[in-house]
C-alpha cells in the first residue's frame, strides 16, 4: 500500500488522517468485521509516520468503536461497526453583509437551561457530572478563608494576579508566550468578545465570521447594530481562506471573529499552518482578529492545539477564553489578551462591570496552581470523546436515511445535516413538549442556509438520555 499521509498538510492533525484512512478501508471492506488490522509498528512503516501517531490514531478508532484491542493478539475490526454517517456538506452562506434578526428561539433555548428536568441537547453546556464542582467548592471556601476580609472584595484592575500568572503558564502549551500583565480577567469569554466588538466596531460596521457561527455571537452583533458577512467553513478544515480574502477585498470590514479550536458548532480546528495564514491574511488588510478559544482545552487526545495569537506580530489578534466549558459555567471566569487594544479594553471593562467576582478567581487560580486542572482535563477529554462517538453512532442509527454528522476530535458539539425535508425548527417544536431541547440550524446563520441542520450537545448524552436522542431521531423521520 503506497501512501503519502506523511506529506499531507491539511486541516487535520496527522493522527486524524491516519485514523480516517483506516476507517475508510474498513468501510470499503478492505478489513472486515472480526479481521485483524496491521500492528502499530507495521502501520507506522507502511504510512511512514511515527509509532506514536499510529498509537493515537488507533486510540481514536477504539473510542469510535471501529477497532478493538485484544490482549496478546493485536487490533481487530469490531464485530459490530458503528453507523456513523458521512460528514455534512459545506454550505454557501449569503455573499453580502446583512443585519441580524431578533432571536426569540435563542432566548427560549437559554431559558430552558435553567430547567433541570429537561434533556439539554440544545445548549452547549457541559454535564455537571463530569465537572469537579465539589472540589472547586472546597477550594473556594478555603481560599476565601485564607484571604480573610479580602476574599470577598473587588479584584480591581486586570484581575487576580495569581490567576493571571497561572493562565500565562498554562497557555505555554498552546505555543504562546504571555506576560501576566497582558491578561485581563473577564466574566466569561462572552464578555471578552463583547468588549472587543465594542472597541473595534461602531453601529453599521461589518464583521466577518465563518459560517455556521455560534448563535449568541449573532445576537451580540444585533445588539451592537453590526452587519455580518459570513464566509463558508468546512467541518474538516475550517474557514475557507480564499473566500475570506474575496470578502476582505470587496468589503470594508472592522473585525473578524473566529473560533479556531473545536469550533462551535462544527467542532473543527484550524491547522497550525492555517492559523498562521489567517493571521497573515488579516494583517495584510489591517483587520483585527477576535479569536475565541473557549474549547481549546478539550482535546480528545490530550494534545492542546495552538492559537492564532502565537503568530501575531502586530498586536492585531485579541485572544478570548474562559473556564466555563471545562470547570464551572456558573463561575464566569474568563480572560482576554488584547494586544495593541489593551488599555481601551481595560477602561471599558472598568466602566461596564468594574471587576469579575473574586471568589471564583481564587478557586480557579489554586486549582491551576496545584495541578488539579491538568489532571481533570485528561479525564474530561476522554469522557467527551466517548460521548461524542456514541452520540454520532446513535444519530446514524436513529435519524432519517441520508443524515450526516461531524466527527470532531475535541469539544462536545455535533453538527447534524438531515434530509432537506426535515425543518429543524419544526423538529424543535416536536420534541420540546417531551422535555428535550435541541438547537435548530437556522440559529447559526443570518440566512436560511441551515434550515435542515441541527446542533447537538454530546456532553449531555448518557445512558440515561439515550431515549431522548431516539425520540429526536423518530421525530425527524416523521418530518421526512
Amino acid at each position: 500500500m503506497k501512501s503519502n499521509v506523511a506529506e499531507k498538510k491539511g486541516g487535520q492533525p496527522l493522527y486524524e488522517e491516519v485514523a480516517g484512512r483506516l476507517a475508510l478501508m474498513v468501510r470499503e471492506g478492505t478489513f472486515r468485521p472480526g479481521e485483524k488490522v496491521p500492528s502499530i509498528r507495521a502501520m507506522s512503516q507502511r504510512l511512514k509516520v511515527s509509532i506514536n501517531t499510529v498509537k493515537t490514531a488507533y486510540g481514536l478508532l477504539e473510542d469510535r468503536r471501529v477497532i478493538e484491542a485484544r490482549p496478546q493478539s493485536g487490533y481487530y475490526v469490531c464485530a459490530r461497526l458503528p453507523a456513523i454517517p458521512r460528514e455534512p456538506d459545506v454550505r454557501r452562506p449569503l455573499l453580502n453583509a446583512a443585519a441580524v434578526e431578533a432571536g426569540e428561539m435563542v432566548s427560549r433555548i437559554m431559558r430552558d437551561v435553567n430547567d433541570p428536568e429537561r434533556v439539554q441537547f440544545g445548549a452547549a453546556i457541559p454535564d455537571p457530572a463530569i465537572l469537579p464542582s465539589e472540589k472547586l467548592g472546597r477550594i473556594m471556601a478555603a481560599e476565601v478563608r485564607r484571604a480573610k476580609g479580602h476574599g470577598t472584595g473587588y479584584a480591581m484592575g486586570s484581575g487576580l494576579p495569581k490567576l493571571r500568572h497561572q493562565i500565562a503558564r498554562h497557555m505555554l502549551k498552546a505555543g504562546v508566550t504571555l506576560a501576566a500583565d497582558e491578561i485581563l480577567i473577564t466574566s466569561g469569554a462572552s464578555e471578552g468578545v463583547s468588549l472587543a466588538m465594542k472597541v473595534l466596531c461602531r453601529p453599521g460596521d461589518t464583521v466577518v465570521t465563518g459560517a455556521p457561527v455560534y448563535f449568541n455571537f449573532l445576537q451580540l452583533f444585533r445588539e451592537l447594530g453590526l452587519k455580518v458577512l459570513e464566509v463558508p467553513s468546512s467541518p474538516v478544515d475550517g474557514i475557507h481562506l480564499d473566500a475570506l480574502e474575496r470578502a476582505l477585498s470587496r468589503n470594508r470590514v472592522s473585525a473578524c471573529l473566529q473560533v479556531t479550536n473545536f469550533n462551535n458548532p462544527l467542532g473543527v480546528s484550524l491547522s497550525e499552518e492555517k492559523k498562521k495564514d489567517l493571521v497573515a491574511l488579516l494583517a495584510r488588510y489591517q483587520v483585527p482578529l477576535v479569536e475565541d478559544d473557549i474549547n481549546g482545552d478539550i482535546a480528545f487526545d490530550g494534545r492542546r492545539p495552538g492559537v492564532c495569537k502565537a503568530y501575531d506580530k502586530s498586536g492585531m489578534v485579541i485572544l478570548c477564553s474562559s473556564f466555563s466549558k471545562t470547570l464551572a459555567p456558573g463561575y464566569r471566569v474568563g480572560w482576554m489578551v488584547s494586544g495593541r487594544f489593551r488599555e481601551r479594553m481595560q477602561r471599558l471593562k472598568m466602566v461596564s462591570s468594574l471587576a469579575t467576582a473574586l471568589p471564583p478567581q481564587l478557586a480557579v487560580a489554586e486549582f491551576l496552581a496545584n495541578g488539579g486542572y491538568e489532571h481533570h482535563l485528561r479525564g474530561l477529554g476522554r469522557t467527551c470523546a466517548q460521548r461524542v462517538a456514541a452520540m454520532g453512532e446513535m444519530v446514524g442509527e436513529t435519524f432519517p436515511e441520508g443524515t450526516r454528522v461531524t466527527r470532531p476530535w475535541g469539544g462536545f458539539t455535533l453538527w447534524v445535516e438531515m434530509p432537506q425535508a426535515v425543518d429543524s425548527m419544526k423538529l424543535y417544536a416536536a420534541v420540546e413538549p417531551m422535555g428535550i431541547t435541541v438547537a435548530p440550524g437556522a440559529l447559526f446563520s443570518i440566512g436560511d442556509t441551515y434550515q435542515h441542520y441541527l446542533r447537538l450537545n454530546a456532553a449531555a448524552f448518557t445512558p440515561e438520555t439515550r431515549w431522548a436522542l431516539k425520540a429526536v431521531g423518530d421525530a425527524a423521520r416523521e418530518l421526512v
